[in-house]
């Protein structure tokens, strides 16, 4: 071999094995220090800086407030960069702002007053919940929100409701000068000097508004509120352009559009008032001198008023008993708080915060979806023992990248989300590129959309030992994306050995569109209230394998929407509903990959149910009107249950009343439950296993794991081995005495 190349290879392998630096972060540190133990630094910003692939970024004791936006992520697997809480030490990351100087109105209610100019770019007062798949039911909501003592108030209607006498739930309201609670303005599109006219209808990136049908051809942007901004990439300057051309309309005279370079955070290139053009679409020409500026740069419209900059935040908020300049109150700052605004910023480590208090928006499968925390289309992050908590909408995100696109869908038809999904095939849906995350021992609770949501850049995914709980629970807004867990494309995720509870919305577990390969096993679900209780499966050609679970709701235990799910060993309360027939075309794949290998609609059906143990109210009879015939086989129906016509070997002992219960305790969660012992020895029973699964018809597809291996249900909800001559029925693999007493949370 060349000795120079000997040289470089040898160079280039002790690079990556070079050690990690620590970067420490405390309040007590300077941002111009080096970041050493003895001289840590003072923001988390700054230390996202310095640190490289293979560095540790730990952070100690304290409330940081900042949004954390890591500019790059590890080079590998085992060259990832980490942030970590110092071990033992409570290390809180907030997206809120301590709120002072109230004034009482009258009764209970104070008021407040903020320039708005305070916010930045982005206040949570005037930004509205919305987008694709979300209803408002009426009346505005807004992604600010106010907390005394570290709990949240609920946003009022309106200020007759807030300078009322204070109820049960203590209300807030915020009114905002210069925002008119309307639409500002129109723009059909901007010209640089070389002549290059941009469509204001086609963005790279949108954050609200949607395109509409343009009078003098075409489309327009349409119609935008305040704080609204469009941004548009490798715009050409030319040499020089020292001047904009415009075309648009307004039907006031209060709008302003902003010219940014970069991003709604960028350097102000100018500002062009738009007069009333009488009509949305009545167009005006108008020329905005702007800075001197040249060559291909990423331009940012933002919609703004004349008033904005200049007038403040007012907001309103009940503090019945208490003196909220002696007690701890703080406001919505900021939309997120840990966050990359760049996709692809991979091998990251989250470790041991409290992440708490952001604005984030509504988060629907065909739009970016933000969080308190969030990967933003990227691969291999680990995001373990943190506690994820209120999030006006999502907590954690595995989710889809933004694009100009974003929220333009409002019918929710299918069809243009299969469209965004051949985009994201473009933009790097693949196992090699997006996803493939681990996210374990989290604690998320009061978020009021999801705890963890993720559309195609969950998948690949292991959500693992999460405690999800108080999800969606005010029902003050609604849509079709509340859950404890909301995935679409979830392709080979495994959500193994959670426990969710009081996630309301629609259900615990949502896996929408193409969860192929997916496997729900071994979890603990209870007292979920959505309308479809514990698991809800839409539009799933399979294999997709739910195993070892209890379902405990009484609400519901699962609903189905799909075909080819697989149900093995478990305990299942709460009635099951079975769609017969849906006949949305959606994707399926070839196995273990994202490529679209056809569409199809979904007759209910060609599901496997095996070794189950039923309790009342439920009735596997709800199966009776698939289209398709079902496998089932070994199950066991207690009083108040009912097997499915298409019932082998079933075990119906309809006196026998296993007096359940699951109760909360210091030390964990514990079920109590009768087992008649003849369920053992009253059928023979088989081991469930990919033979006996057989092939998921439509994908053609057999029920592996993730690594292509063949399934087998081997083991019990404990982990516990099972008796593969004649396993047990149910989650557990049980023998001697009749009545149990489990502990079945914390499993370890």
């Amino acid at each position: 071999m060349n000795p120079k190349l000997s040289l470089f290879i040898a160079s280039a392998a002790l690079a990556a094995l070079a050690p990690a630096r620590e970067f420490h972060v405390a309040l007590s540190g300077d941002d111009a220090n080096p970041g050493s133990k003895v001289r840590p630094v003072r923001t988390i910003r700054v230390a996202t800086i310095l640190a490289q692939p293979g560095d540790v970024i730990t952070v100690h004791e304290g409330v940081y407030r900042e949004r954390v936006d890591p500019p790059r992520g590890g080079s590998s697997e085992r060259r990832r960069i980490t942030y970590q809480a110092a071990p033992g030490e409570k290390v809180v990351i907030t997206g809120s702002e301590p709120a002072r100087g109230w004034e009482r109105v009258t009764n209970d209610t104070w008021r407040t007053v903020i320039p708005n100019q305070a916010f930045g770019s982005f206040n949570p007062y005037c930004d509205l919940i919305r987008g694709d798949w979300f209803s408002d039911r009426g009346r505005p909501h807004h992604t600010g929100a106010v907390y005394l003592n570290d709990e949240w108030l609920t946003e009022a209607r309106d200020l007759t409701e807030v300078t009322a006498p204070a109820g049960k739930a203590p209300l807030w309201f915020a009114a905002v000068d210069g925002d008119p609670g309307r639409y500002l303005a129109n723009l059909a599109w901007f010209q640089t000097s070389t002549g290059q006219r941009v469509p204001a209808a086609a963005p790279d990136r949108r954050y609200g508004g949607k395109p509409a049908p343009c009078s003098e051809g075409g489309d327009c942007a349409g119609y935008h509120r305040l704080g609204d901004w469009l941004l548009f990439e490798r715009v050409d300057f030319g040499e020089r352009t020292v001047r904009l051309e415009l075309r648009a309309a307004a039907v006031e005279n209060h709008t302003l559009l902003e010219f940014r370079l970069h991003g709604p955070d960028g350097p102000l290139l100018g500002t062009q008032a738009i007069p009333s053009t009488g009509d949305w679409q009545a167009w005006r020409f108008l020329i905005l001198p702007i800075q001197p500026v040249q060559g291909k740069q990423t331009v940012c419209v933002r919609f703004k008023t004349r008033d904005y900059d200049s007038g403040s935040t007012r907001i309103y908020a009940q503090f019945p008993g208490v003196d909220p300049n002696a007690a701890k109150v703080e406001i919505n700052h900021r939309q997120t708080v840990f966050y990359p605004s760049r996709n692809f910023i991979n091998h990251l480590t989250v470790r041991g915060f409290i992440l708490k208090n952001a604005a984030s928006n509504w988060a629907p499968p065909s739009a970016e979806q933000t969080a308190i925390l969030g990967s933003n289309w990227s691969r291999d992050w680990i995001i373990e023992h943190n506690t994820i908590c209120y999030s006006t909408c999502s907590g954690l995100s595995l989710g889809k990248y933004g694009d100009g696109t974003d929220n333009t869908n409002d019918a929710g038809a299918a069809d243009p989300y299969t469209a965004c999904v051949r985009r994201a095939l473009t933009n790097g849906w693949n196992r090699a590129s997006v996803g493939g995350h681990r996210v374990r021992g989290n604690h998320i609770h009061h978020c009021e959309q999801t705890g963890i949501v993720g559309s195609l850049g969950c998948a690949f995914s292991r959500v693992e030992e999460n405690v999800i709980y108080d999800i969606h629970l005010r029902n003050r807004f609604g849509g079709a994306e509340m859950a404890g867990i909301k995935f679409h494309g979830a392709i080979d995720v495994i959500i193994r050995d959670n426990h969710l509870f009081r996630c309301g919305g629609v259900s615990g577990i949502w896996l929408d569109w193409m969860a192929q390969g997916a496997q729900v096993v071994g979890n603990l679900m209870h007292d979920n209230p959505g309308g479809y209780g514990d698991i809800f499966l839409e539009m799933q050609h399979g294999p997709l394998l739910l195993a070892n679970n209890l379902l405990l709701s009484e609400r519901r235990s699962i609903a189905l929407n799909a075909q080819s799910i697989a149900l093995a060993h478990n305990l299942l309360r709460g009635p099951i509903a079975n769609t017969e027939y849906d006949a949305r075309q959606t994707p399926y794949h070839p196995p273990h990959a994202t490529a679209i290998a056809g569409l199809r609609d979904a007759p209910s059906g060609g599901h496997r149910v095996y070794n189950n143990l039923f309790l009342a109210p439920c009735q596997l009879s709800a199966l009776d009107n698939s289209r398709q015939p079902c496998a089932v086989a070994g199950n066991v129906y207690t009083k108040g249950s009912e097997p499915s016509r298409f019932d082998v070997d079933a075990l119906v002992r309809p006196d026998f009343d296993p007096s359940w219960k699951l109760e909360p305790e210091p030390d964990g969660w514990f079920l109590t439950l009768s087992a008649d012992l003849c369920w053992k020895t009253g059928v023979e029973r088989k081991l469930v296993d990919a033979g006996l699964l057989g092939r998921a018809e439509v994908p053609n597809a057999s029920y592996e794991n993730p690594d292509g291996s063949r399934v087998q249900i081997a083991t019990d909800y404990f982990g516990q081995k099972r008796n593969k001559q004649n396993p047990f029925p149910g989650p557990f693999e049980l023998s001697g005495a009749a009545r149990q007493r489990l502990k079945v949370w914390p499993k370890k």
